[in-house]
């Protein structure tokens, strides 16, 4: 399956060849520039070959099957603070603050789009390679392809990892005495796999090996999705440097990440979760196959605060007076797309008063507590996992932090705050341990163009939650915390099935969002029957609005999760703008889990799905895993010819609105909240239609017509002394007949002349200086309900003034002049 791109498709492009070869980890060292708005530093990768990891993946799948197995028994990650000094002192080459004069001195090599290569090599790297198999060439060297865009790349170097002391334990064969690719690239192998009760002690060689110096630059070369790197005579994956540093910088206009300023007015940057992903913020393996690792040291001004995707609670570290540095890791391999960041003035708000339960599950693990017992076989890649853990199954609350605009902090103290433990519990007590060791949440700017958005270990939350009382902040905030489950820990294999994860999380948000109220039985199936009417509604007016072709939650139909030989894809209208603004994958793959859920009943359904997130957590799923699991957990009597043919063809490969739920909503009654809900809109509505009259008492009426002649009399005899009673009465509201009295009056006293002037809607005369009248006046008039005329007077005024005769009476300009 070769990938051929037609750049008038809004396909998005997976370029990376993840099936000869895998990043196991990142190790990211980055400068935040806000000035010039670039992300600037490197990114050491390391590397497993295909044979290894393939061998790896087929045995996880015979253990998934076999009930022998014994349960995986893991050290859990606790805070681990590795000091990290700027790897980038530790080139071959030439130390950072040389490399950083170089760059800005020496003859820039980048093309028109800011991407460098090696100008005497790189020519003969075709940037079509990519849809050739890209494992063994034959003649030709071995290509590493790396999703890329929107990025400068500088140099690419191999990292000499035999130079780092104690590294040399990890060569097994004693012939391997000289320091040699192989010598290398064991090193690389043994480190990747160490056991996940070593993370610790693996966290720190990762670190000191991308200190390492290079040993030899590599050959690369970009095109408009993927940076390509080789090295001369590396014909195999097997044979290509299995540890590589990447020299780069990110570019403003980068659409990985957003810089703009907060609420409050300071300079910050985020990554906004667009299409492409992280490809614009670091090259990266995209695919989600591709799970991997990471550390990363992030430094910026001393007054910014860092937030990432990471296990521990980072402070910063002072480097000088005017930079501090943040260091950040995970140990749960998940796909690069779920790297989070953001930097910025953010404030770190703390709930005033805890009570003594909050302070019991919130408390931090000790290292004592870090003692395993079974709790069952999991079938993923191995790594320190939270299921194994009996304190971490136990934790209703895990440890938060809450960042937001200072100029948000007193909105967030009175609803975002209060309302984070109470949802943390519910889900717990819904699906059981909570996948991630803590949480971030962050109010981010206001340009940020969704609700929410989850990551691993932080959540971004729009400032709009805060202002729509509990009901929205809670139901939001539940959502984003689902997806901790399903999402995050368990992931689609392929993207085009995004209701894997949206159309569960809306689904559990209303199951979340009724525990944490503590409602009644009733009270819950009230509330969530209302939702329903309110998204039934939304999705049929989702159908009409959209095109067919982007209804369909399976799009790819039998090909789902299919890849190239070199495992390059595409996802299906992964860059149609339009895709951001649907909910379909939303709604209909949550009327599917109603529909599911009704049929099995909620106790059945919840303790399967309590179930199915042990069995796959760690793991990336297809719908069918689901299915299939499902209805082998249904009994016969209520499976009534439910079969994963019969969903995939009403639910998840058709456009439109499935025919169950139809049937489903013609038949089914309301419930009473939701009665009274259409009941109130109906009066309303019609409230709203009928035809409104203004009604006057007498006495305003009455004095009204008084002031009226009153003004006419002003205008009449010329009175100037009163001519701001006149300027009153023009601004406040008059009926009809005494406006078009004053009309005529005025036109009695001078000749009619209309103006072509803008005036949005008004109608303007200019009266010209007459027996009564010796000067100019100009008369406007405006409909009623007009908004803020003032706000177009000195245009206005600029035209009038190049008028003949150009005296124009002062009380005509002070206000919204005649309504009609």
């Amino acid at each position: 399956m070769d990938i051929q791109l037609d750049p008038a498709r809004d396909d998005l492009p997976l370029m990376a060849n993840t099936s000869h070869i895998l990043v196991k980890h990142y190790v990211l060292d980055l400068d935040v520039d806000f000035e010039s708005q670039v992300i600037e530093g490197t990114i050491v990768l390391f590397l497993e070959d295909g044979n290894r990891f393939k061998k790896q993946n087929s045995s996880i799948e015979e253990a998934c099957q076999s009930e022998s197995n014994k349960a995986c028994k893991f050290g859990m990650p606790e805070p681990c603070h590795i000091p990290v000094t700027n790897a980038r002192t530790f080139s071959s080459e030439m130390e950072y603050n040389d490399f950083a004069i170089c760059s800005k001195g020496e003859k820039d090599t980048s093309d028109k789009d800011g991407n460098h290569d090696n100008q005497e090599h790189a020519s003969g790297i075709s940037s079509s390679k990519y849809c050739c198999d890209t494992g063994n060439h034959g003649s030709e060297d071995f290509l590493l392809v790396l999703d890329c865009c929107d990025l400068s790349v500088l140099k690419v170097e191999e990292v000499d990892v035999a130079a780092v002391p104690g590294l040399e334990k990890f060569t097994r064969s004693p012939e391997l005495t000289v320091v040699s690719e192989e010598f290398r690239n064991q090193i690389v192998r043994e480190l990747v796999t160490l056991p996940a009760n070593r993370w610790r002690e693996q966290l720190d060689y990762y670190a000191r090996c991308s200190q390492a110096p290079g040993c030899g630059e590599l050959l690369f070369d970009t095109d408009t999705w993927s940076l390509q790197i080789r090295k001369t005579g590396a014909q195999t994956a097997t044979d290509f440097p299995h540890a590589i540093r990447i020299w780069y910088k990110t570019k403003p206009e980068g659409r990985s990440v957003t810089w703009t300023s907060d609420q409050s007015g300071r300079p910050c940057v985020y990554t906004v979760g667009s299409p492409i992903n992280n490809r614009a913020l670091f090259p990266c393996q995209e695919p989600p196959v591709a799970m991997s690792t990471w550390q990363a040291t992030v430094r910026a001004a001393a007054s910014f605060v860092v937030l990432m995707s990471g296990e521990n609670s980072a402070k910063p570290t002072q480097l000088w007076e005017e930079c501090s540095s943040w260091y950040y890791y995970v140990t749960m391999p998940m796909p690069a797309s779920t790297f989070t960041i953001a930097v910025g003035c953010w404030t770190e708000m703390k709930m005033e008063t805890w009570s003594s339960n909050d302070l019991a599950t919130e408390r931090p693990f000790s290292p004592s507590e870090a003692n395993f017992r079974h709790v069952g076989v999991c079938s993923h890649m191995e790594y320190p996992c939270r299921f194994q853990n009996a304190s971490a199954t136990t934790q209703e609350i895990i440890p938060h932090r809450v960042f937001a605009p200072v100029c948000l902090t007193g909105a967030c103290q009175e609803t975002l705050l209060r309302l984070i433990p109470p949802c943390l519990s519910a889900a717990h007590s819904v699906l059981g341990a909570h996948p991630f060791s803590r949480l971030d949440v962050l109010i981010v700017p206001a340009n940020f163009p969704s609700l929410g958005m989850a990551s691993p270990h932080i959540m971004f939350l729009s400032q709009s939650i805060l202002t729509g009382g509990n009901h929205l902040c809670g139901t939001r905030l539940c959502h984003e915390i689902a997806h901790a489950w399903f999402g995050l820990a368990i992931g689609a294999r392929d993207w085009t099935e995004e209701w894997l994860s949206e159309g569960f999380a809306t689904h559990l948000e209303d199951v979340f969002w009724a525990t944490a109220q503590q409602l009644a039985p009733y009270e819950a199936r009230e509330q969530q029957e209302l939702r329903a009417c309110l998204r039934w509604r939304r999705l049929q007016d989702e159908m009409q609005c959209s095109p067919e072709e982007m209804q369909v939650l399976r799009p790819s139909k039998d090909k789902t999760g299919h890849t190239s030989d070199s495992g390059a894809s595409v996802i299906k209208h992964g860059l149609n703008p339009e895709k951001i603004f649907m909910q379909v994958h939303y709604l209909k793959g949550y009327f599917l889990l109603r529909f599911l859920a009704k049929r099995l009943g909620d106790e059945t359904y919840f303790s399967f799905l309590r179930k199915f997130v042990h069995t796959f957590h760690g793991q990336l799923i297809l719908s069918q895993d689901f299915l299939q699991m499902l209805l082998e957990n249904i009994p016969e009597e209520k499976r009534l010819e439910l079969s994963v043919e019969n969903i995939y063809q009403d639910w998840l490969e058709s456009s439109g609105i499935p025919k169950p739920l139809q049937r489903e909503r013609r038949a089914g009654a309301e419930c009473g909240l939701a009665r009274q809900v259409r009941a109130e809109v109906t009066k309303w509505i019609g409230v709203n239609r009928r035809p409104r009259k203004r009604k006057r008492r007498e006495k305003e009426e009455v004095f009204e017509k008084v002031r009226h002649r009153w003004c006419e009399l002003i205008v009449k005899h010329k009175f100037t002394k009163a001519y701001k009673s006149v300027e009153r009465f023009l601004q406040e509201d008059q009926e009809r007949p005494q406006q078009d009295s004053f009309i005529r009056l005025l036109l009695a006293w001078g000749t009619r002349l209309e103006l072509t002037l803008d005036i949005k809607g008004g109608i303007m005369w200019l009266l010209k200086p007459s027996a009564h009248s010796p000067v100019h006046i100009l008369v406007l008039l405006f409909p009623r309900g007009w908004s803020q005329p003032g706000t177009h007077k000195r245009q206005i005024l600029v035209n009038a003034a190049s008028l003949p005769g150009g005296c124009l009476l002062p009380w005509i300009w002070s206000g919204a002049a005649l309504r009609f």
